[in-house]
Protein backbone atom coordinates (compact mmCIF):
# COMPACT_ATOMS: atom_id res chain seq x y z
CA UNK A 1 0.00 0.00 0.00
CA UNK A 2 1.04 3.15 -0.72
CA UNK A 3 1.88 5.81 2.57
CA UNK A 4 -0.92 8.43 2.53
CA UNK A 5 0.03 11.89 1.58
CA UNK A 6 -0.88 14.93 -0.24
CA UNK A 7 1.11 17.21 -2.28
CA UNK A 8 0.00 20.66 -1.30
CA UNK A 9 1.47 24.22 -3.43
CA UNK A 10 3.12 24.60 0.00
CA UNK A 11 5.51 21.24 -0.58
CA UNK A 12 5.69 21.76 -4.30
CA UNK A 13 7.05 25.87 -3.77
CA UNK A 14 9.54 24.57 -1.27
CA UNK A 15 11.42 21.64 -3.74
CA UNK A 16 11.53 24.20 -5.95
CA UNK A 17 12.99 26.60 -3.70
CA UNK A 18 15.72 23.98 -2.68
CA UNK A 19 16.19 22.87 -6.52
CA UNK A 20 16.84 26.70 -7.32
CA UNK A 21 19.25 26.19 -4.61
CA UNK A 22 21.00 23.39 -5.30
CA UNK A 23 21.33 24.58 -8.59
CA UNK A 24 23.27 27.35 -7.60
CA UNK A 25 25.74 25.09 -7.06
CA UNK A 26 25.87 23.45 -10.50
CA UNK A 27 28.68 23.89 -12.26
CA UNK A 28 30.80 24.88 -9.36
CA UNK A 29 33.09 23.55 -6.90
CA UNK A 30 33.56 23.32 -3.00
CA UNK A 31 36.68 25.27 -2.08
CA UNK A 32 39.45 23.47 -0.86
CA UNK A 33 39.97 21.45 1.68
CA UNK A 34 37.35 19.74 0.93
CA UNK A 35 38.16 17.06 3.68
CA UNK A 36 38.01 19.12 6.86
CA UNK A 37 34.52 20.51 4.86
CA UNK A 38 33.10 16.91 4.73
CA UNK A 39 34.28 15.92 8.65
CA UNK A 40 32.80 19.37 9.59
CA UNK A 41 29.64 18.67 8.48
CA UNK A 42 29.38 14.98 9.15
CA UNK A 43 30.88 16.50 12.87
CA UNK A 44 27.89 18.52 13.08
CA UNK A 45 25.18 16.50 11.77
CA UNK A 46 26.25 13.49 13.70
CA UNK A 47 26.38 15.34 17.09
CA UNK A 48 22.87 16.94 16.46
CA UNK A 49 21.33 13.30 15.45
CA UNK A 50 22.85 11.86 18.58
CA UNK A 51 21.74 15.18 21.10
CA UNK A 52 18.12 14.26 19.89
CA UNK A 53 18.16 11.39 21.61
CA UNK A 54 20.16 12.62 24.39
CA UNK A 55 24.14 12.47 23.84
CA UNK A 56 25.70 14.59 25.92
CA UNK A 57 28.89 14.81 23.70
CA UNK A 58 29.90 18.71 22.29
CA UNK A 59 30.72 19.00 18.22
CA UNK A 60 34.38 19.34 19.26
CA UNK A 61 34.38 16.23 21.24
CA UNK A 62 33.05 14.26 18.26
CA UNK A 63 35.58 15.64 16.18
CA UNK A 64 38.03 14.42 18.66
CA UNK A 65 36.49 11.11 18.15
CA UNK A 66 37.14 11.51 14.32
CA UNK A 67 40.57 12.28 14.90
CA UNK A 68 40.89 8.90 16.96
CA UNK A 69 41.83 11.45 19.96
CA UNK A 70 41.06 10.80 23.59
CA UNK A 71 37.79 11.82 24.73
CA UNK A 72 36.30 12.33 28.32
CA UNK A 73 32.42 11.46 28.79
CA UNK A 74 29.75 8.63 29.41
CA UNK A 75 31.16 5.15 27.79
CA UNK A 76 27.77 4.82 26.24
CA UNK A 77 28.25 8.39 24.94
CA UNK A 78 31.39 7.92 23.12
CA UNK A 79 30.22 4.48 21.72
CA UNK A 80 27.36 5.95 20.27
CA UNK A 81 29.30 8.55 18.41
CA UNK A 82 31.89 5.97 17.03
CA UNK A 83 28.95 4.13 15.93
CA UNK A 84 27.12 7.00 14.04
CA UNK A 85 30.98 7.53 12.26
CA UNK A 86 31.49 3.91 10.93
CA UNK A 87 27.91 4.60 9.92
CA UNK A 88 27.77 8.05 8.26
CA UNK A 89 31.32 6.77 6.51
CA UNK A 90 29.13 4.69 4.64
CA UNK A 91 26.80 6.25 3.17
CA UNK A 92 28.07 6.32 -0.15
CA UNK A 93 27.49 2.44 0.45
CA UNK A 94 24.79 1.72 0.87
CA UNK A 95 21.61 0.94 -1.37
CA UNK A 96 19.11 3.62 -0.17
CA UNK A 97 16.16 1.18 -1.70
CA UNK A 98 17.41 -1.99 -0.18
CA UNK A 99 15.97 -3.81 3.17
CA UNK A 100 19.29 -5.05 3.57
CA UNK A 101 20.86 -1.87 3.80
CA UNK A 102 19.63 -0.51 6.23
CA UNK A 103 19.49 -2.86 8.52
CA UNK A 104 23.35 -3.35 8.25
CA UNK A 105 23.49 0.69 9.06
CA UNK A 106 21.06 -0.19 12.09
CA UNK A 107 23.86 -2.89 13.30
CA UNK A 108 26.46 -0.28 12.89
CA UNK A 109 24.81 2.00 14.27
CA UNK A 110 23.65 0.13 17.54
CA UNK A 111 26.35 -2.40 17.68
CA UNK A 112 27.52 -2.95 21.93
CA UNK A 113 24.24 -0.86 22.52
CA UNK A 114 21.21 -3.02 22.09
CA UNK A 115 21.29 -7.05 21.70
CA UNK A 116 19.13 -6.92 18.63
CA UNK A 117 20.51 -4.62 16.44
CA UNK A 118 20.58 -5.05 12.90
CA UNK A 119 17.32 -7.29 13.64
CA UNK A 120 13.73 -5.63 13.31
CA UNK A 121 12.28 -5.88 16.83
CA UNK A 122 10.28 -8.89 17.83
CA UNK A 123 8.04 -7.14 21.20
CA UNK A 124 5.64 -4.49 20.70
CA UNK A 125 6.66 -0.68 21.76
CA UNK A 126 5.21 2.57 22.21
CA UNK A 127 6.80 6.22 22.14
CA UNK A 128 6.41 7.75 25.29
CA UNK A 129 6.52 11.51 25.75
CA UNK A 130 7.51 11.83 29.43
CA UNK A 131 5.10 9.25 31.58
CA UNK A 132 2.06 9.53 28.23
CA UNK A 133 2.83 7.19 25.15
CA UNK A 134 2.49 9.44 22.21
CA UNK A 135 2.40 6.59 19.88
CA UNK A 136 1.95 3.02 19.90
CA UNK A 137 3.61 1.47 16.95
CA UNK A 138 2.17 -1.34 15.04
CA UNK A 139 2.26 -4.95 16.10
CA UNK A 140 5.93 -6.40 15.63
CA UNK A 141 4.22 -9.45 13.90
CA UNK A 142 3.37 -6.64 11.03
CA UNK A 143 6.71 -4.74 11.20
CA UNK A 144 7.83 -7.19 8.15
CA UNK A 145 5.47 -6.72 6.18
CA UNK A 146 5.25 -3.09 6.32
CA UNK A 147 8.68 -2.10 5.70
CA UNK A 148 8.78 -4.57 2.65
CA UNK A 149 5.86 -2.14 1.55
CA UNK A 150 7.67 0.84 2.37
CA UNK A 151 10.54 -0.08 0.50
CA UNK A 152 8.43 -1.03 -2.49
CA UNK A 153 7.21 2.13 -2.55
CA UNK A 154 10.92 3.72 -2.93
CA UNK A 155 11.46 1.62 -5.69
CA UNK A 156 8.10 1.76 -7.67
CA UNK A 157 7.90 6.12 -6.84
CA UNK A 158 11.03 6.69 -8.84
CA UNK A 159 9.12 9.52 -10.17
CA UNK A 160 8.14 11.08 -7.22
CA UNK A 161 10.56 13.82 -5.89
CA UNK A 162 13.42 12.48 -3.82
CA UNK A 163 13.29 15.50 -1.35
CA UNK A 164 9.44 14.56 -0.94
CA UNK A 165 10.45 10.22 -1.28
CA UNK A 166 12.55 10.96 1.23
CA UNK A 167 10.51 12.76 4.06
CA UNK A 168 8.03 10.14 3.39
CA UNK A 169 10.50 7.72 3.96
CA UNK A 170 11.70 9.37 7.02
CA UNK A 171 8.00 9.48 9.01
CA UNK A 172 7.04 6.17 7.92
CA UNK A 173 10.00 5.00 9.11
CA UNK A 174 9.27 6.47 12.96
CA UNK A 175 5.58 5.38 12.19
CA UNK A 176 6.63 1.74 12.02
CA UNK A 177 9.45 1.52 14.80
CA UNK A 178 10.84 -0.92 12.96
CA UNK A 179 13.64 -1.21 15.89
CA UNK A 180 14.03 -1.76 19.36
CA UNK A 181 15.81 1.26 19.60
CA UNK A 182 17.61 3.59 17.67
CA UNK A 183 14.77 4.45 15.45
CA UNK A 184 14.83 8.40 15.28
CA UNK A 185 18.68 7.93 14.44
CA UNK A 186 18.20 5.35 11.45
CA UNK A 187 15.50 7.73 10.14
CA UNK A 188 17.87 10.69 9.60
CA UNK A 189 20.51 8.55 8.52
CA UNK A 190 18.68 7.27 5.83
CA UNK A 191 17.23 10.19 4.78
CA UNK A 192 20.26 11.87 4.07
CA UNK A 193 21.27 8.83 1.92
CA UNK A 194 18.45 8.98 -0.06
CA UNK A 195 19.25 12.87 -0.40
CA UNK A 196 22.92 11.89 -0.95
CA UNK A 197 22.11 9.79 -3.98
CA UNK A 198 19.91 12.59 -5.44
CA UNK A 199 22.49 14.92 -5.16
CA UNK A 200 26.50 14.26 -3.82
CA UNK A 201 26.72 17.66 -2.51
CA UNK A 202 24.58 16.51 0.57
CA UNK A 203 27.50 15.08 2.24
CA UNK A 204 28.54 18.52 3.27
CA UNK A 205 25.09 19.71 4.27
CA UNK A 206 24.29 18.69 7.83
CA UNK A 207 20.61 18.72 7.51
CA UNK A 208 20.08 17.04 11.25
CA UNK A 209 21.67 20.31 12.49
CA UNK A 210 18.48 21.91 11.65
CA UNK A 211 16.25 19.55 12.63
CA UNK A 212 17.93 19.74 16.09
CA UNK A 213 17.76 23.83 16.50
CA UNK A 214 13.88 22.65 15.17
CA UNK A 215 13.25 19.47 18.02
CA UNK A 216 10.37 20.32 19.22
CA UNK A 217 8.59 20.98 16.23
CA UNK A 218 10.12 17.94 14.73
CA UNK A 219 8.41 15.82 17.49
CA UNK A 220 5.46 17.99 16.84
CA UNK A 221 5.15 17.52 12.95
CA UNK A 222 5.41 13.67 13.39
CA UNK A 223 2.41 13.38 16.15
CA UNK A 224 0.51 15.72 13.77
CA UNK A 225 1.11 13.39 10.98
CA UNK A 226 0.13 10.64 12.81
CA UNK A 227 -3.21 12.26 14.07
CA UNK A 228 -3.73 12.72 10.51
CA UNK A 229 -3.47 9.56 9.34
CA UNK A 230 -0.65 10.76 6.60
CA UNK A 231 2.42 12.20 6.55
CA UNK A 232 1.86 15.75 4.55
CA UNK A 233 3.08 17.92 8.04
CA UNK A 234 6.03 16.23 8.11
CA UNK A 235 6.92 16.13 4.58
CA UNK A 236 6.27 20.15 4.49
CA UNK A 237 8.51 20.41 8.27
CA UNK A 238 11.47 18.02 6.37
CA UNK A 239 11.63 20.28 3.29
CA UNK A 240 11.55 23.53 5.43
CA UNK A 241 14.46 21.90 7.97
CA UNK A 242 16.43 21.37 4.29
CA UNK A 243 15.85 24.28 3.01
CA UNK A 244 16.78 26.10 5.60
CA UNK A 245 19.85 24.07 6.25
CA UNK A 246 20.78 24.82 2.13
CA UNK A 247 20.32 28.61 2.97
CA UNK A 248 23.29 27.83 5.94
CA UNK A 249 25.89 26.47 3.78
CA UNK A 250 25.18 28.74 1.32
CA UNK A 251 25.93 31.54 3.57
CA UNK A 252 28.99 29.76 4.83
CA UNK A 253 30.46 28.36 1.83
CA UNK A 254 31.97 30.46 -1.08
CA UNK A 255 32.21 28.16 -4.34
CA UNK A 256 34.82 28.17 -6.83
CA UNK A 257 34.23 28.03 -10.73
CA UNK A 258 35.26 24.18 -11.94
CA UNK A 259 37.91 23.75 -13.80
CA UNK A 260 39.28 19.82 -15.18
CA UNK A 261 41.65 20.30 -12.37
CA UNK A 262 39.53 20.89 -9.48
CA UNK A 263 37.25 17.89 -10.77
CA UNK A 264 40.59 15.77 -11.34
CA UNK A 265 41.03 16.56 -7.53
CA UNK A 266 38.05 15.79 -6.28
CA UNK A 267 37.83 12.51 -8.48
CA UNK A 268 41.14 11.52 -6.45
CA UNK A 269 39.68 12.21 -3.51
CA UNK A 270 37.05 9.95 -4.01
CA UNK A 271 38.85 7.19 -5.34
CA UNK A 272 42.22 7.66 -4.11
CA UNK A 273 44.27 4.77 -6.06
CA UNK A 274 40.92 2.64 -7.16
CA UNK A 275 40.80 2.09 -10.70
CA UNK A 276 37.46 3.93 -12.26
CA UNK A 277 35.73 3.96 -15.70
CA UNK A 278 34.12 7.07 -17.29
CA UNK A 279 30.84 6.31 -15.69
CA UNK A 280 32.60 6.12 -12.08
CA UNK A 281 34.04 10.28 -13.01
CA UNK A 282 30.34 11.44 -14.01
CA UNK A 283 29.10 9.98 -11.22
CA UNK A 284 31.09 11.80 -8.77
CA UNK A 285 30.68 15.33 -11.47
CA UNK A 286 26.73 15.02 -12.54
CA UNK A 287 26.92 18.40 -13.33
CA UNK A 288 29.30 17.57 -16.91
CA UNK A 289 28.65 15.79 -20.04
CA UNK A 290 30.20 12.81 -21.05
CA UNK A 291 32.15 14.91 -23.79
CA UNK A 292 33.63 16.89 -20.84
CA UNK A 293 34.22 13.65 -18.93
CA UNK A 294 36.10 12.64 -21.51
CA UNK A 295 38.20 15.47 -22.06
CA UNK A 296 39.28 15.54 -18.77
CA UNK A 297 40.38 12.41 -18.64
CA UNK A 298 42.46 12.56 -21.84
CA UNK A 299 43.95 15.51 -20.23
CA UNK A 300 45.13 13.65 -17.31
CA UNK A 301 46.23 10.62 -19.13
CA UNK A 302 48.49 12.90 -21.09
CA UNK A 303 50.13 14.84 -18.39
CA UNK A 304 50.45 11.41 -17.20
CA UNK A 305 47.76 12.00 -13.91
CA UNK A 306 46.02 9.27 -14.83
CA UNK A 307 46.66 5.85 -16.54
CA UNK A 308 44.52 4.02 -18.53
CA UNK A 309 44.05 0.48 -19.30
CA UNK A 310 41.31 -0.96 -21.94
CA UNK A 311 39.27 0.41 -25.12
CA UNK A 312 36.21 2.78 -25.27
CA UNK A 313 33.20 1.40 -22.02
CA UNK A 314 36.14 -0.87 -20.87
CA UNK A 315 38.65 1.45 -20.08
CA UNK A 316 40.01 2.07 -16.95
CA UNK A 317 41.50 4.73 -15.20
CA UNK A 318 43.76 5.00 -12.08
CA UNK A 319 46.07 8.07 -10.57
CA UNK A 320 49.55 7.76 -10.82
Amino acid sequence: MKPPFAITSAILNLCSEITLLLGKYEGLSLPVPRPELRKHARAAGIQSSLAIEGNTLTVEQVTDVIDHKKVSGPPKDIREVENAIKAYDRIAKYDPDDLGSLLQAHKILMDGLVKDAGKLRRTNVGVRAGARIVHMAPPYARVPELMDGLFTFLKSEQDLHPLIRSSVFHYELEFIHPFSDGNGRIGRLWQSVILYNYRKIFEYIPVETVIRRRQMEYYDALQMSTKEGRSTVFIQFMLETIRQAMVDFSREIKPVRQSSTLRLKMAHERFGQRAFTRKDYLDVHTNISTATASRDLAIAVADNILSRKGEKATTEYKFT
